[in-house]
C-alpha cells in the first residue's frame, strides 16, 4: 500500500484496447497537463529504483546474472516449438491438461468451455496480464460468470471499473482516499477509514469467503519449465498461493513465450526478476507446482497456451527479442517518458518501453503504430533490463516499418509531416536552395515572432512544437552570411 498512500485521482482514460485506443500523443496530452498526476507517477516510480538500485549493487556478478538470464531466454526462443512440447508432454504426464490457442478469441472459448464444463458461475482470479490482453474478464461476464480478482490492486481496479497503469503495480495512479472510497461503496463499508492496514483487513475480509467458497481459479504463469512441466507463479500477498491451493479446479493461461528449458533455470531468473520489479531479494511468494497430487491442491489443472501473434514475432529475428520479457517493468520505471505520461496513455495493458514494442506486433502493425514513437531512445530501458532487451534497436526497427506503411498509402500523401519531409529532401539536395529557403524562412517567420524575441504559437504542424514549448526567433544572419562578413572584414 505505500505507493497507493500518496497519489492522487487520475485523469479519464480510455479503455485499454489497441483497437480503439488514439494514438499516444493524444491520449499522453491531457496527463501532460496534470502536474499533480505526473509527480504521483514520479513518485512512485522514485521508491522502485532506489529499492532496485540498493540490491543490484549488493550483487557483484549482477551483469553475469543478466548475461546468464538473457541466454536462457534466447535459447528458449531460438527452439520454442521443441521446448513447448516437452512442457505438454511432462505436464500431461503429471495429470495436466495443455491446451493451444491460436488467438485471443480460440483462448476465451477455450476457459469458457472449461468453466462450463465445470457448471462454474463463479471464478477467483490471480493477476495475470495475458487474460487483459485477450480482454478475458469481460468476456466470461457476458457469458455469466462472475470474476472475481484477488490481487490487491486488482481488486482496486476491478471495483473502481479501473484500468492498470503499470506491470507490477498496477493501482499506482489511485490514492488511499479513492480506495476508501471504492471499498466503502462495493463492500458496503460505510466507517472504513483510509488507514492503509484497515484497507488491507477490508480487501482480506471481502476475498476471504471468495476463496473458501468458490471452486475454479483462474491464473497466469511467470514461467512454464519445460523439463519437468511445471508452472511458476511469483507474487508479494499469498492470494496466488491462495488460488493454487483451495480452488477444486485450476486453469492456467501462458503466452507460449514464457516456457524455459530446465528447473535449474530458475535460479537465475527468479534472483534477476525479484530485484528488477520489486527491488526484493526474492517474491514473498514463490509458486511452484506439476499437474495434479491426489488428495492436495487442485484435482483438475489446465494450461491454455496462447499464441495470439508470438509467433509471427519469433519468425523475426531483430524482433525476437521482445519475446525474452519476463514482465518486470524496470523499462518503465527507468523510462523518461513513462515516467511523464504513466501507463493509460499507452492504450494497451503493456505500457511504457516494453509495451511500446510488444503492443504493435502483437497488432501485426495494424494498430498502435504510434508507440514506437513514443520514446527518446535514450537507452535507459536497456541498460535496466535484466534478460538485456535491445529496446531501442527494436524501436528503430518498427519505426521504419511504420513509415514503409505510412509510404504505401496514397492518404499519406496529403499528411503535413510527409509533405514537410518531402520538401526538406528536395532543399537540402542543393545548397543555393537551402539558402534561399533559410531567407525566406527568416522572412516568414516575422509574422509569428514577438515583441520579446520569441515565437509563442505556429500554425499546422509546426503547432506539436509550440503546444509544449517556445521556439527562439530566426537570427537576422545565417552562419554562412556572418563567416563571409568575418573574412571580408579580415582582408
Amino acid at each position: 500500500m505505500s505507493h497507493l498512500a500518496t497519489a492522487q485521482p487520475a485523469m479519464p482514460h480510455p479503455d485499454l484496447d489497441p483497437l480503439s485506443a488514439p494514438p499516444f500523443p493524444k491520449a499522453a496530452l491531457p496527463i501532460l497537463r496534470n502536474p499533480q498526476l505526473r509527480h504521483n507517477v514520479a513518485h512512485a516510480i522514485d521508491v522502485i529504483q532506489a529499492k532496485r538500485a540498493k540490491l543490484v549493487t549488493e550483487k557483484a556478478d549482477w551483469q553475469e546474472l543478466r548475461s546468464a538470464a538473457s541466454a536462457i531466454r534466447a535459447q528458449a526462443l531460438e527452439n520454442l516449438g521443441a521446448y513447448l512440447e516437452e512442457f505438454e508432454t511432462r505436464c500431461t504426464a503429471a495429470g495436466g491438461t495443455v491446451h493451444w490457442a491460436a488467438d485471443a478469441a480460440e483462448a476465451r472459448q477455450t476457459i469458457l468451455d472449461l468453466l462450463r464444463q465445470e457448471n462454474a458461475s463463479e471464478v477467483i482470479k490471480i493477476k495475470t496480464m495475458t487474460s487483459a490482453e485477450i480482454q478475458l474478464n469481460p468476456f466470461l461476464e457476458a457469458a455469466g460468470v462472475s470474476v472475481f480478482e484477488t490481487d490487491l490492486a486488482e481488486i482496486i481496479l476491478q471495483l473502481g471499473d479501473d484500468e492498470p497503469s503499470h506491470i507490477v503495480v498496477p493501482a499506482l495512479h489511485v490514492n488511499r482516499s479513492q480506495v476508501r472510497e471504492i471499498f466503502a461503496r462495493r463492500m458496503g463499508l460505510k466507517d472504513l477509514s483510509d488507514d492503509p492496514h484497515a484497507l488491507t483487513a477490508a480487501a482480506r475480509t471481502y476475498l476471504r469467503q471468495k476463496f473458501l467458497n468458490i471452486p475454479t481459479a483462474i491464473g497466469g504463469a511467470n514461467f512454464l519449465v519445460a523439463e519437468t512441466g511445471s508452472v511458476a507463479v511469483v507474487e508479494s500477498e499469498g492470494n496466488g498461493r491462495m488460488c493454487l491451493t483451495l480452488p477444486r479446479t485450476m486453469i492456467t493461461l501462458a503466452g507460449i513465450e514464457k516456457v524455459l528449458p530446465r528447473f535449474q533455470d530458475l535460479e537465475v531468473m527468479l534472483q534477476v526478476l525479484a530485484r528488477s520489479a520489486t527491488g526484493e531479494r526474492m517474491n514473498p511468494y514463490t509458486s511452484l507446482w506439476t499437474g495434479v497430487t491426489p488428495g492436495d491442491g487442485p484435482q483438475r489443472f489446465h494450461v491454455v497456451l496462447l499464441d495470439n501473434g508470438r509467433s509471427s514475432i519469433l519468425s523475426r529475428t531483430k524482433e525476437r527479442q521482445t519475446l525474452k520479457c519476463i514482465r518486470c517493468a524496470a523499462c518503465m520505471n527507468a523510462c523518461p517518458v513513462y515516467r511523464q505520461t504513466g501507463g493509460h496513455a499507452y492504450g494497451s495493458v503493456y505500457p511504457g518501453p516494453i509495451g511500446a514494442i510488444l503492443t504493435p506486433q502483437l497488432m501485426q502493425m495494424h494498430h498502435a503504430q504510434s508507440l514506437p514513437f513514443a520514446s527518446s531512445l535514450c537507452g535507459a530501458c536497456y541498460e535496466v533490463c535484466p534478460v538485456k532487451i535491445n529496446i531501442p534497436e527494436v524501436l528503430l526497427e518498427l519505426r521504419a516499418q511504420v513509415v514503409n506503411q505510412e509510404r504505401h498509402q496514397f492518404a499519406r500523401l496529403l499528411d503535413p509531416m510527409y509533405l514537410g519531409m518531402k520538401i526538406a529532401n528536395l532543399l537540402f539536395q542543393k545548397a543555393w536552395r537551402f539558402h534561399l529557403a533559410q531567407r525566406l524562412g527568416r522572412i516568414g517567420a516575422r509574422l509569428f515572432t514577438q515583441r520579446d524575441g520569441w515565437i509563442h504559437s505556429l500554425p499546422s504542424i509546426g503547432a506539436k512544437w509550440t503546444q509544449t514549448r517556445d521556439l527562439r526567433a530566426l537570427s537576422s544572419q545565417t552562419f554562412h552570411e556572418w563567416w563571409a562578413a568575418r573574412k571580408g572584414e579580415a582582408k
